[in-house]
């Protein structure tokens, strides 16, 4: 079981990264005024969705459900950690959504906008990381 959970942490570090970093690249997409630029940060962003992002998040979860089969229900963290990882993969597919409308260019926000959609993954990773380490109830 120990490789299956280094697997999951694997997954679900890169999943995280590129939470952090697709919004980022939002903001800076947000201020572009040029063609070539607008049209860089569409491939960037594509390609961390969907080669990084997307892939890692399955895989994060793929083992994280491995592991709660293998090690059977683990108390009332985990039911609390479970409702933090479906608002992850809400925030995954809200990225999704922002990704497709940059895409079709109809953004509709500025640069605050996208720096404060940033803080949403860092707050739910630190929930998530202490439920499992201290794992209380």
């Amino acid at each position: 079981m120990l490789w299956i959970k280094s697997l999951h942490l694997l997954f679900m570090t890169t999943w995280f990264a590129g939470l952090f970093y697709l919004p980022r690249l939002y903001v800076y997409h947000a201020q572009a005024g040029d063609r070539p630029g607008i049209e860089r940060f569409k491939v960037m962003e594509r390609k961390l969705f969907w080669g990084i992002m997307t892939p890692s998040a399955v895989l994060a979860v793929a083992f994280g459900s491995w592991l709660w089969l293998g090690y059977g229900f683990g108390g009332g963290w985990l039911v609390m950690k479970l409702p933090l990882v479906g608002l992850v993969v809400a925030y995954h597919i809200w990225c999704y959504l922002k990704l497709n409308d940059f895409r079709l260019d109809r953004n509709r926000h500025g640069h605050l906008y996208y720096r404060w959609m940033n803080e949403a993954p860092v707050v739910l990773l630190a929930a998530i990381i202490i439920l499992t380490v201290v794992k209380p109830g």
